[in-house]
């Protein structure tokens, strides 16, 4: 037995209705399970059950019987679902924590910060132009300097840039894996509150 997580729609992927709590799932159709492909799938860590999500309903379930393995999800021939919860409000609340924590990254509208530090839904459209007008200035702003530093990229590809380009990639790669392991580590922490 595995203690998973599977978020839902309205209806399972094949059209049939979400079970309801406690009644088991068996899969019926052709055997081996196979991993994307046929089973009933879930995710041990709900972050990574979220790029799969069809719906805002997040199940923490149980999966039995055969059961495949990989590093983000699970495959098996039966899952029954142990608690469930709404997770549209989570889930808004998680991508403004997010976005919060990467705004000192550019000079926001004021609306926007205050959107993103409140969840009042009468700011949002508001906050959503700003933030687009500002990103149209950022963009003509960006490919003025694109064109100035153009003569530039041509100097450093002929000294070497393939090498500082890994060097970059990988230092980019860690951020991004320790900016990962942050967002997960949030998230786990807002679902365990939820089936709290």
């Amino acid at each position: 037995m595995v203690r998973a997580y599977h978020f839902v729609g309205d209806t399972l992927r094949n059209g049939k209705p979400v079970p309801a709590d406690g009644k088991w799932l068996r899969y019926d159709g052709p055997l081996p399970v196979i991993l994307c492909e046929r089973g009933l799938h879930a995710s041990v860590h709900p972050f990574d059950a979220l790029k799969y999500a069809p719906g805002n309903t997040l199940c923490l379930v149980d999966l039995g019987g055969t059961i495949l393995s990989d590093t983000d999800k699970h495959v098996a021939t039966r899952r029954v679902i142990r608690a469930r919860v709404d997770a549209e409000s989570l889930l808004q609340t998680f991508a403004r924590r997010c976005a919060l924590d990467v705004l000192h990254l550019w000079d926001a509208p004021p609306i926007v910060r205050r959107y993103l530090e409140t969840g009042d839904e009468s700011l949002r459209a508001a906050a959503g132009s700003a933030a687009r007008a500002a990103a149209r200035d950022a963009a003509w702003s960006a490919a003025r300097a694109a064109a100035r530093d153009a003569a530039w990229a041509a100097a450093r590809a002929a000294a070497g840039a393939a090498a500082l380009a890994a060097a970059g990639s990988a230092a980019r790669a860690a951020i991004w894996a320790a900016a990962g392991e942050k967002y997960r580590g949030w998230f786990l922490e807002m679902v365990n509150e939820a089936f709290a």
